[in-house]
């Protein structure tokens, strides 16, 4: 019988193993063969269409500068290439078909080079502009020239800075808006302000925002129909309507969608501009425009930020003109711009200057005359522009300031000034501490001069974010404290007056001053006529005077001017008259009366400045 049977001596493992041998697919690294897919002429068309359509959607959201100093422009290209990559792969099935993926990986090899090369030229970019090696030039970025504190700031009155910050000054063109009932529906107060030096006076320009989606739907065809303008000393807010002024809306601003966004419509006019962020302000005739600094790396390629020039955007038809830095510092007629360098720069150049102008080993290790700026900053309006304040202190302590700087925003004209004393906060928490009953805290304080004697200045406010009260703290002594509570001294004015007399009674206390100093030099009173004012004069309908004061009302959504002239109350719309948002007070004004002039309070037709 055995010889019948073949001879059954073997391992059954080793034969299943080897039938498995014979027919398992191939491993990754076992492939030998590369199979080109075909129509190759097609897939490379279709691939290059996806990536176009990708990169226009991606190019539209990051709007990247065609500019080999901006590095989102690098990202940009890099993710186009990945991009690429991965319609090719897809397109050829390489995630169906092994031997074509390994084609496709052989075809990768040049893009990937290219963006190793794309790396490495950010790289030596970076490296080139690097602190570590360029710590002089960086230095440099920011001339900063010493000053006399009395002679620069004996022009400054207590009573004409501003009392709000951009919180408080938002809060109160919120509650405007609340009531005009035609938009409070529809929108919204921006929490980002501009502060302005108009016709002399600090402001705030705030434009409005949409208030969802929906209401941008309703609203987009015709544009944001007005702005905010808030006076930072009489706060007081006045609505400007751009349809009525101008016959249109604001068609351009960040609130926009699509291309109305204003940065977006700037980058299309500006492609290879590195562009900073659009700044809203209006120039004399109250025309809504976007100030857009146009900036430059000038150390390395990626190092050494500065403003080269300025793009003027006219908000309400998307009209651009670019200017040179150098004519917006000397022509007059670009005088009315007064943000193009931005706080975040102006700190960061500063503080190259502090750091590194004895090199850059030394900011580290020595730290012979290294000195930052302090933890907040403030602004003055001066000379027709605004000027931002900041301490520097040294970079070893925070807790006192050896000097400050003045810097001019539209100019980066940089004083420094040699007043040591208590650093900002340390002020704010003795301003606290004067009123802590009351539970108020104060803004960021600014500097003024009085009697020779440095002097924060700052608001007091409540819970409501509303002015409560002012407070003066030395800066060479923080325990010389003077305060007025608007709420006990039932007046704005009064309460101001109160902070300074107090104030200028601890110094004398001290010794600090002598007490021969006139009170009445410090003593202001908006009701009372400026000196020398001469009497008006009617001619008919028309009355000529000085404005001793300018009062302010919203009756019905339209806000009301009262200019007084001696003694009697001539009051208008702007709506009726959009020149009456032009009248400072002591002006020469010609207005035309309606019915004679009988009674306090005269309803006028017309106004005009002289």
């Amino acid at each position: 019988m055995s010889e019948q049977f073949p001879n059954m001596d073997y391992d059954a493992d080793e034969v299943i193993n080897g039938f498995k041998e014979k027919f398992k697919w191939p491993k990754a690294g076992e492939v030998q063969a590369v199979v080109k897919p075909g129509k190759m002429p097609l897939r490379l068309l279709i691939s290059a269409l996806i990536t176009l359509v990708v990169g226009g959607v991606l190019y539209y959201m990051m709007l990247p500068a065609l500019n080999f100093k901006d590095s989102q422009m690098y990202v940009f290209i890099i993710t186009l290439i990945i991009v690429f990559m991965a319609a090719f792969s897809f397109v050829c099935r390489a995630n169906k078909k092994l031997e074509r993926k390994e084609y496709v990986k052989k075809k990768s090899i040049i893009p990937i080079i290219i963006i190793i090369v794309i790396i490495l030229v950010m790289l030596i970019g970076w490296l080139c502009g690097a602190t570590l090696f360029r710590a002089k030039s960086y230095s440099k970025l920011m001339p900063v020239s010493s000053s006399d504190f009395s002679e620069d700031f004996k022009t400054i009155n207590y009573d004409t800075v501003p009392r709000l910050d951009q919180l408080r000054a938002v809060t109160l063109a919120d509650q405007q808006l609340g009531s005009l009932s035609e938009y409070k529906s529809q929108y919204m107060v921006s929490n980002t302000t501009t502060m302005i030096n108009l016709n002399g006076s600090p402001v705030r320009v705030a434009y409005l925002e949409y208030a969802d989606v929906f209401k941008w739907f309703n609203n987009t065809k015709n544009g944001l129909p007005a702005y905010m303008v808030i006076d930072l000393v009489s706060q007081q807010v006045t609505v400007v309507n751009c349809l009525d002024k101008f016959g249109e809306g604001i068609k351009y601003s960040p609130t926009e969608l699509f291309n109305e966004k204003v940065l977006r419509h700037i980058r299309f006019q500006y492609p290879t501009a590195l562009l900073g962020t659009p700044n809203f302000e209006i120039n004399d005739d109250y025309r809504p425009y976007w100030i857009t600094a146009v900036l430059d790396k000038t150390i390395g390629l990626f190092g050494g930020t500065d403003v080269k020039g300025v793009i003027i955007t006219d908000a309400l038809t998307g009209d651009s003109n670019y200017y040179d830095i150098e004519e917006v510092k000397t022509n007059d007629e670009l005088q009315w711009i007064d943000v193009v360098y931005g706080d975040s720069l102006i700190i960061e150049q500063y503080n190259y200057y502090g750091k590194l102008k004895n090199g850059f080993w030394n900011s580290i290790i020595f730290q012979n005359d290294v000195n930052l700026t302090s933890s907040g900053y403030g602004y003055i309006a001066m000379d027709d522009d605004v000027w931002l304040y900041t301490g520097i202190t040294s970079s070893e302590s925070d807790s006192s300031n050896f000097g400050f700087i003045l810097c001019n925003k539209r100019t980066k004209e940089t004083r420094y000034y040699e007043k040591g004393g208590a650093i900002e906060n340390a002020a704010r928490e003795s301003a606290r501490d004067a009123v802590q009953n009351y539970g108020y805290e104060a803004i960021f304080p600014i500097l003024l001069d009085i009697e020779n004697q440095p002097t924060y200045f700052m608001s007091l406010y409540g819970s409501s974010n509303t002015v409560k009260g002012y407070a003066l703290v030395n800066l060479a002594d923080k325990t010389i404290v003077g305060t007025g509570l608007v709420d006990n001294l039932k007046s704005d004015i009064k309460a101001l007056n109160a902070a300074v007399q107090n104030y200028i009674s601890a110094l004398q206390d001290k010794g600090v001053i002598g007490s021969d100093v006139d009170l009445n030099d410090y003593i202001a009173d908006e009701n009372e006529p400026a000196p020398d004012t001469p009497p008006a004069v009617q001619e008919g309908n028309t009355v000529t005077g000085a404005v001793s004061s300018i009062k302010t009302s919203v009756n019905d959504g339209n806000t009301y001017y009262y200019l007084e002239i001696n003694g009697k109350y001539y009051y208008i719309s702007v709506v009726d008259c959009m020149e009456v948002l032009l009248v400072n007070k002591g002006d020469t004004v010609s207005v035309t009366v309606e019915g004679g002039s009988g009674g306090k309070f005269v309803k006028a037709s017309d106004v005009t400045v002289k």
